[in-house]
């Protein structure tokens, strides 16, 4: 816990570079340039589903797509230590999720749990931090929201060294319920819509494979909101393969 608010007071304290483009000596605000966060601010959130989708993702909505600002965001938060911009991130979270959910109404969100390996390397588990913050938004605008973290993630190979069956064969044998949080998750759920949030969504196996273990705990997924999602060259091509640090399916 210390490690993660002394990495989040560093990123606000000492001079950074703009997490979307990179761009040194500009003026930031929450981490970005204005030209990057006018773009941030423009992208709606929309439907997505990959090609072909694997059994049991549920409707999936995302941010925008994983290229240019975004892409550079995400890395600049999960892997250059900008752990500071868990809040505006957490802010774009809120609005998807709430495109997912429709009208307002109580919400549950799980976030996709990180593994011990990449907990230890991040000072924390990353969407967990993200969770957080989109709740407080969502919460300040009149939502009950609610977070739980009723899975835990198992160690796998990364997927950026994977093809899609790969990907989904390590995604199905990748989360185990925490037996000991199942109850407080299952009555948190009851009478909410349950959304599952994840930073990336590339094949939609991880999605999948952590709806199905929600599912057999009797913690039935409505919706998935992610930040960004991979998006193919051409019509029936294949999707193009995740940047370095992307460890998501």
């Amino acid at each position: 816990m210390w490690a993660e608010t002394w990495a989040d007071l560093a990123d606000l304290v000492l001079p950074a570079e703009c997490a979307g483009c990179r761009g040194a000596r500009l003026p930031l605000r929450q981490g970005v340039c204005p030209a990057c966060a006018a773009e941030l601010a423009a992208l709606r959130p929309t439907r997505v589903r990959p090609t072909p989708a694997p059994p049991g993702l549920p409707d999936c909505v995302a941010l925008g797509a994983y290229h240019g600002v975004v892409r550079e965001a995400l890395l600049s938060y999960k892997e250059r230590g900008r752990h500071g911009l868990a809040r505006p991130l957490g802010r774009l979270l809120a609005e998807v999720v709430a495109e997912a959910v429709g009208p307002r109404g109580p919400v549950l969100l799980v976030p996709v749990p990180a593994t011990a390996r990449a907990a230890r390397a991040r000072y924390g588990d990353h969407l967990r931090r993200l969770a957080r913050h989109a709740a407080v938004r969502l919460r300040a605008a009149g939502w009950p929201v609610a977070v739980a973290s009723p899975l835990r993630a198992l160690p796998r190979p990364d997927s950026a060294t994977l093809d899609s069956a790969g990907r989904a064969a390590a995604a199905a044998a990748a989360f185990r319920t925490r037996e000991w949080r199942v109850p407080a998750a299952r009555r948190a759920a009851a009478g909410r819509t349950v959304v599952v949030v994840d930073d990336i969504v590339t094949t939609g196996a991880t999605l999948a494979a952590i709806t199905r273990s929600l599912a057999g705990a009797g913690i039935p997924v409505s919706a998935a909101a992610v930040l960004a999602a991979t998006v193919r060259r051409r019509p029936g091509g294949t999707a193009p393969a995740p940047g370095p640090g992307d460890g998501r399916g």
